[in-house]
């Protein structure tokens, strides 16, 4: 399919990034479209968003001397009058502290409700013709099959926990079948893999899922083999026919470039951290191969933009890169035609230049809502809301289905254990809520 490359991100109509006469899929850097219009981060390091900030404020510069004229008065007043404004004052001060303490317990019973909603009853978002069919569910007018992918993490699928459920999985199946085709997983940990194969034959609904490992570089493989074993009974269990692909590793190079203090992901120090890549990689292509399956289920790996392995590349089918304009502290009025153009500079054409020219897609790429701190509401350009989601949902989705773009949006729900353990807008990625409830949002129509 040829590619349609948005216009410059300057321009005051984001909705039509793309030109009426497409012209070939460009590769190469020179003939990017943004070539000597924009400047693309090349490097591997996205700037913190919390360097835009000024800081805590310095109460110190206050003017705290006294104002004379309140002085003289207090002074000029009687014993009776001095009183009166002192059992003010504490009258004022006991109603300000009572009404904190209120507003904390009001917000804190509020967050307490909205917690147990999102994880106790999220079925209650979706009805059902037959109770006991799970095919049966009644669609929602408000979403659209308008999303190339998802990506996507079953709730509570986090060890050690794993508490997730067959039925939270169903409903999710149903809620993503009518905004998708297409998922992806991030690991195979609490039998993740298997319940979601098991909900979609459940639900009867197409969508295909690239199931995925997430070894580590420290563990001596355990989390690799760990989630080895998972993925081989769940494909055993239910098949391959809603299965796309296998994603071995998740910003594995990334991590282990930081890990080693190194930022080269083709230097010395990266291509240690590759060949331990490559050789789950291949040993999951021999997983497969035994599994005597009827057609051969692509391999391939995920990783951040700017951090992909030359060498890692030729050993996968396809490659997904997480961009986002938020972490490289791009304005939302230029973020999805610079996400479109850096995929396509340091992804696709760093495929194109391999010998087996693996199918590169974006791994993750959407717009935070919130912030669990104000020092993190803002990139630096533009804040984490839901009105800027969706500018980014209509500037981004539909340009890149017509030009071809592989794309997982980041992501279907918000994940409070991110906000929990990593705060700031870590939680807060979802199109929707975490009790499966559309976020102040319209799904583009596509």
């Amino acid at each position: 399919m040829e590619h349609i490359p948005y216009r410059d991100a300057s321009q005051t109509d984001l909705q039509d990034y793309y030109d009426t006469i497409p012209p070939a899929h460009q590769l190469s850097d020179s003939q990017s479209p943004f070539a000597s219009t924009h400047d693309i981060p090349l490097t591997a390091s996205y700037p913190a968003a919390a360097s835009y900030m000024s800081g805590p404020r310095n109460y110190s510069t206050l003017d705290t001397t006294p104002n004379n004229r309140w002085l003289e008065k207090e002074q000029s007043s009687g014993r009776k009058s001095k009183w009166i404004v002192i059992g003010s004052l504490l009258a004022i001060a006991g109603l300000i502290i009572v009404g904190a303490v209120v507003a904390v317990i009001v917000s804190k019973n509020h967050k307490k409700s909205s917690s147990l909603s999102s994880t106790n009853s999220p079925s209650s978002v979706v009805n059902q013709t037959n109770p006991n069919d799970p095919s049966t569910f009644v669609k929602n007018p408000a979403y659209k099959q308008s999303f190339y992918g998802l990506a996507y993490t079953p709730y509570g699928s986090q060890l050690p926990e794993c508490g997730s459920n067959l039925t939270d999985v169903i409903t999710d199946m149903q809620i993503m079948s009518q905004l998708t085709t297409r998922i992806r997983l991030y690991g195979a940990d609490c039998n993740q893999t298997q319940l979601v194969l098991d909900a979609i034959q459940q639900t009867k609904v197409n969508i295909t899922v690239y199931i995925a490992n997430y070894p580590i570089s420290t563990d001596n493989n355990a989390a690799y083999d760990r989630q080895r074993g998972e993925l081989e009974n769940a494909i055993q269990t239910f098949g391959a026919t809603h299965i796309a692909g296998m994603a071995v590793g998740n910003e594995f190079m990334l991590n282990y470039l930081d890990l080693n203090g190194a930022t080269d992901p083709n230097g010395a120090v990266g291509n240690q951290g590759a060949a331990l890549l490559i050789d789950d990689i291949n040993d999951s292509r021999s997983m497969l191969s035994n599994l005597s399956l009827t057609g051969t289920i692509p391999v391939g790996t995920a990783d951040a933009g700017a951090y992909f392995n030359n060498k890692v590349l030729e050993a996968v089918d396809f490659g997904m890169a997480n961009v986002h304009p938020w972490f490289a502290n791009v304005s939302i009025s230029n973020a999805a035609a610079w996400t479109w153009s850096f995929f396509e500079t340091n992804d696709v054409a760093l495929a194109q230049a391999t010998t087996n020219k693996p199918v590169m897609s974006i791994a993750e790429t959407g717009w935070p809502t919130a912030s669990d701190n104000a020092g993190n509401e803002s990139n630096g350009p533009s804040l984490a809301t839901e009105a800027n989601l969706q500018t980014f949902l209509d500037t981004f989705i539909c340009q890149a289905n017509a030009n071809g773009t592989e794309y997982f949006f980041f992501e279907f729900f918000d994940e409070p254990w991110k906000a929990a353990q990593f705060g700031g807008v870590e939680g807060h990625w979802g199109l929707f809520y975490s009790n499966r409830t559309l976020k102040n949002i319209n799904i583009p129509s596509c």
